[in-house]
Formats: structure tokens, C-alpha cells, sequence
């Protein structure tokens, strides 16, 4: 059986994107940065429903000894690491000219260190493995930009310069790394925003409508499938059509 790692995956994207995996039949490293976070949460009772493993780890991905431990435990439990996606990230809005250092550093360091921890340890199992899938979150902030989001915009169009970089460099060895880029995406935030911005965002997007996160789970995983075994280093824009 194979094995999916996905990070921040106890809700949201992260966790439309396990239970998918889940229903393609693999077993599922679930990870957060805390127990909390699945507290009133049936995410691993769904996948488990599935027919296959479950497993979750709290670790603090922007943490380069979280992750070899985090990898480490995966890699015991399971045996073998065959899918990572680095879905862990978070927002802390804010003008360029009044954001605070730590508030840029923050950010920085969840969404984009945490590629690059995750992606070195999972990928040396993965190299010895001569095989694996990597997929990346960016954004469509990481493409185009976005006001009042810096440090996320920053965070994200690096992860697609992480991207193609490692599929440059582990491609010899049978791994790809792909990174999908999301639009407006329904979800409690998307919920709080207030008719006069809903209207606004939706006049924006060609499809006049938000994305579910069951459209994001599902190029997720044609991106881990053997359909794509020859797609490596791609971004795939998933956002209704916005802006074009």
C-alpha cells in the first residue's frame, strides 16, 4: 500500500486532499501544528471509512527537526513515503508599510520554510525509493500578487521557484514535484467576507462562482496518479478563470 503525508491537513484543503488520496487507496499521514486542530473533527474516521490506514503527527512543519521526525515516524509506521503534499500555510494580512518583521517572518517560515523541510527529508525516502510525488500550494497570490499580502504572496511564488527546482533536480531519480495554485476557494473565510466583497471577487472570476476544495483534492490527485508520471515541474492555475 502506498503512503500519502499531507501537512496541515485536519481541515480545509488539507484535508479534502487526504480524504481524496484516501479514496484513490492511500494510507494517510495526517499532520498539524497541534492536537486542537482536530478536536469536533471526523477527518480520520472518514478516511479510515475508506478502507485504508490513517495516521495523524503533530509537528510544526516551519520546524526543520519537526519534519526529520515527522518523516522519521512516517517512514516507520508505513514503510514507504510515495506522496507529500505541503498544503500547511497561513495568512497574516497586512500593507506592506505597517506589517511588522515578525508578522512577514511568520508567514515566511510556515509556508515556505516548510516546503523545504518537508521536501528534503521526505524526498531523501523518496530518492532511495527511486520514486515519489511531490505537490506544492501555491496560490494565485504567488502569480499575480495581492495587496495587503506580502508576506503570503512572497511565501507563495517561491514555492513555485522551490517547485521547479526540485523537479530539476530529483526528476533523474523518478520523482516529480508539481505545485497546484488556488483561486477563491470557499471556506469558512471566504463565509465571513461581506456581500459588497463577494460581489466584487466574483466579478473577477470567469465561472462566477468559488472553487470547492473537492476541485483542488481532485488535480491533487491526478498529480499524484500514473497518469502523471511524465508532468514535473508545472504549476496548475486552479481558480474559475480569475482575471483573464
Amino acid at each position: 500500500m502506498a503512503t500519502a503525508i499531507i501537512t496541515g491537513s485536519a481541515r480545509g484543503i488539507g484535508a479534502a486532499i487526504a480524504l481524496r488520496l484516501a479514496k484513490d487507496g492511500y494510507d494517510i499521514a495526517l499532520n498539524d501544528i497541534s492536537e486542537g486542530m482536530f478536536e469536533n473533527n471526523d477527518i480520520m474516521d472518514k478516511i479510515k471509512a475508506e478502507g485504508v490506514q490513517c495516521e495523524k503527527y503533530i509537528a510544526d512543519v516551519s520546524s526543520h527537526a519537526d519534519c526529520e521526525n515527522l518523516v522519521k515516524a512516517v517512514k516507520e509506521r508505513f514503510g514507504s513515503i510515495d506522496v507529500l503534499v505541503n498544503n500547511a500555510g497561513i495568512t497574516r494580512d497586512g500593507l506592506m508599510m505597517r506589517m511588522a518583521e515578525d508578522v512577514y517572518d511568520l508567514v515566511i517560515s510556515v509556508n515556505q520554510k516548510s516546503v523545504f523541510n518537508m521536501t528534503k527529508f521526505a524526498g531523501a525516502v523518496m530518492m532511495k525509493q527511486k520514486s515519489g510525488r511531490i505537490i506544492n500550494l501555491s496560490s494565485v497570490a504567488g502569480l499575480y500578487g495581492n495587496a495587503g499580502q506580502m508576506n503570503y504572496s512572497a511565501s507563495k511564488a517561491a514555492i513555485i521557484g522551490m517547485t521547479k527546482t526540485t523537479a530539476k533536480e530529483l526528476g533523474s531519480r523518478g520523482i516529480t514535484c508539481n505545485a497546484v495554485a488556488p483561486g477563491f476557494i470557499q471556506t469558512p473565510m471566504t463565509d465571513k467576507l461581506t456581500e459588497e466583497q463577494k460581489k466584487a471577487i466574483l466579478n473577477m472570476i470567469a465561472m462566477k462562482r468559488y472553487g470547492q476544495v473537492e476541485e483542488i483534492a481532485g488535480v491533487v490527485s491526478f498529480l499524484a496518479s500514473k497518469d502523471a508520471s511524465y508532468v514535473t515541474g508545472q504549476v496548475i492555475e486552479i481558480s474559475g478563470g480569475l482575471s483573464m
